[in-house]
């Protein structure tokens, strides 16, 4: 699926429409998403911006190991754009991070080195990070 998120433009063909996103995280929660598309300005700040979705899978791959989909701004609000842009860094960051971790503690255990607990092995991989 491949959800756009915007309260105004066209929706391209072959993408599901968002307004708001308390929507988008819900679709994020539930369904197989592979890209999201995000404005940030919504109409509603009360109702939230594009960057809440930036937020909330940022907080996700950091809590709870959420792999991202592909993620676009497509917000003509400059200064919004950065700070999602540097948001989507940052994702990818903590994610790539996490791929880095899982890799070495499935070498360590191909390794021989099973007899440790995964807890020692997370710690190795984490010291390795640093």
């Amino acid at each position: 699926m491949k959800i756009y998120l915007d309260d105004e433009r066209k929706t391209p063909d072959g993408w599901h429409r968002s307004y708001w996103p308390d929507e988008v995280i819900e679709l994020l929660k539930t369904q197989d998403v592979s890209v999201v598309s995000l404005d940030h300005d919504l109409g509603d700040d009360e109702r939230g911006t594009g960057y809440d979705v930036i937020s909330w899978i940022e907080e996700a791959v950091v809590m709870r190991g959420y792999i991202p989909p592909e993620i676009r701004v497509h917000s003509a609000n400059p200064a919004a754009r950065q700070r999602m842009e540097h948001g989507i860094a940052s994702i990818q960051k903590q994610n790539d991070k996490i791929a880095d971790m899982q890799t070495q503690v499935t070498e360590g255990l191909e390794s021989g080195e099973g007899k440790k607990s995964m807890n020692d092995l997370l710690d190795e991989a984490r010291s390795k990070q640093t």
